[in-house]
């Protein structure tokens, strides 16, 4: 979500994986007209995973990235850059800036990790392939053109691959799903947060400020999601010290954690860390910035862990409390690790295999069950832990559901929240705070205008001081707290 034409009311743009994409414009009061066609957005058909605004060429109208990924031919993978011209027209332009990458990416990330006052792109990506055994070495040790994460730098009206001198890994094992940009060690410099589905595990690089990256997980996280799903990283405690959330896929009931095969055992989890993988397990995490270089994991103790098969998690102030709540999307459409199925795919396997036959994979995912679930929503305590809201704040829908973002989309002050569903329409959540009358509907409104090419201010970080009796109850004169 972005405000396109700079009216004031952010809009809405989508993604499909098999169809095209779609641009609604905000006319206000939760009105929206589809802008599609028009505006020259439509793009290809072909899989899209991910999508970003950003003003990457400065001139103070947002541009969109869309991301695309799947098994098809490197050409009709390649990324696509809708520039704004403005009068709500786009013009695709991801060749001429040099980043209509083929990778099989997931999303792209814009900032300035050279502090050059323009925004760069890390293009986050994954791996169409399964990678075992004998293979896993080699592919770790080397750069795959497809599957790796890419870091290109702007260079004025073109952006430059610099993933090789960069300190950015870039081989086929990463199957990246999330990635956050944060100062997380407070030096001034932009760090990256990766989540790796499978066994890699997820890459916490830190900005040297010369250019260059480094891997530092393993000497700040003791242990992380095994199959983490996407990530984000924000102040959720008000300490002024970004933290670490990653989402993975264990269910919230006893039922569904025996029904579904949960991939750990001792032997495998040693073997694991034995081969230089790392210290994982199948739930969500909650790194806790301690401030001194070091991450607490406390996501059970927070009693967000736990929220099945989920993908975007956010952190935002959705009571106008001064503390950033909790909502996460999940479902996966076809339950993919039912123990009962695994058992039928294994028996159906050897069948074929005994008659000589080629199995018939769309048969064998036919007999696949598909479990709907609501999204998650959990109210901030503001003693680091949460309580879960979901069915009194509106939640209590079941379905499938992917990606998610939050904006005040009516300008009332406060913030509501958009969610893409699959094999169903999206998702609007109108936040009903203020017409409500709540007492605790305060809220503060602030427009960052940036400097040189970055006008937007992206990836800037501020600090403010609120007087006593400020906006946000109980805090005192002196207290800090991030915007």
């Amino acid at each position: 979500m972005g405000d396109i034409n700079n009216d004031g009311l952010d809009d809405i743009f989508f993604i499909s994986n098999m169809d095209y994409n779609k641009l609604y414009l905000n006319t206000g009061d939760f009105r929206f007209r589809d802008i599609t066609e028009s505006s020259g957005v439509t793009g290809r058909a072909g899989w899209k995973s991910g999508v970003t605004m950003a003003d990457i060429n400065g001139d103070g109208l947002l541009d969109i990235y869309v991301c695309h990924s799947g098994k098809d031919s490197p050409d009709k993978r390649r990324n696509e850059l809708f520039i704004n011209k403005g009068n709500l027209k786009f013009e695709e332009m991801a060749k001429a800036y040099g980043i209509d990458d083929p990778s099989y990416s997931t999303v792209g990330a814009f900032f300035d990790f050279d502090h050059d006052g323009d925004l760069d792109l890390f293009i986050l990506a994954t791996n169409v392939k399964v990678i075992r055994g004998m293979e896993l070495d080699k592919a770790r040790n080397s750069n795959d053109p497809y599957a790796g994460d890419k870091l290109f730098r702007n260079d004025g009206d073109h952006f430059t691959d610099v993933t090789k001198t960069s300190g950015i890994l870039s081989n086929a094992l990463g199957y990246g799903l999330g990635v956050a940009i944060s100062d997380l060690n407070k030096d001034g410099w932009p760090d990256i947060y990766v989540t790796n589905d499978y066994i890699e595990p997820d890459y916490l690089y830190l900005n040297n400020g010369n250019g260059t990256f480094s891997n530092k997980m393993e000497d700040h996280v003791q242990h992380i999601s095994l199959s983490a799903m996407g990530c984000e990283v924000n102040d959720f405690n008000n300490d002024t010290w970004p933290d670490i959330f990653t989402a993975d896929m264990l269910p919230a009931d006893n039922t569904r954690q025996k029904l579904l095969y949960v991939a750990e055992n001792y032997m495998e989890y040693a073997l694991m860390v034995m081969q230089g993988f790392y210290h994982a397990t199948q739930r969500n995490m909650l790194q806790m910035n301690n401030g001194n270089g070091t991450f607490s994991e406390i996501g059970q103790l927070a009693a967000i862990s736990n929220t099945d098969w989920s993908w975007a998690p956010l952190f935002a102030d959705f009571d106008n409390d001064g503390w950033k709540d909790f909502s996460i999307t999940n479902g996966y459409f076809k339950d993919y690790t039912n123990l009962d199925f695994l058992k039928y795919k294994r028996d159906y396997y050897s069948q074929q295999a005994r008659a000589k036959e080629k199995p018939d994979t769309f048969k064998l995912v036919s007999f696949m069950k598909s479990t709907p679930i609501h999204n998650y929503i959990f109210k901030n305590n503001k003693d680091l832990t949460f309580t879960d809201k979901s069915m009194e704040w509106g939640f209590e829908q079941k379905g499938f559901s992917n990606g998610a973002a939050y904006s005040d989309l009516d300008n009332d002050g406060d913030l509501d929240l958009v969610i893409s569903n699959q094999n169903e329409t999206a998702s609007i959540f109108r936040n009903m705070l203020r017409e409500s009358n709540s007492t605790s509907s305060n809220y503060l409104d602030i427009q960052l205008k940036g400097k040189g090419k970055n006008p937007g201010a992206l990836c800037s970080k501020n600090l403010f001081i609120l007087k006593a009796g400020g906006a946000i109850p109980g805090a005192d004169a002196n207290k800090r707290l991030p915007v």
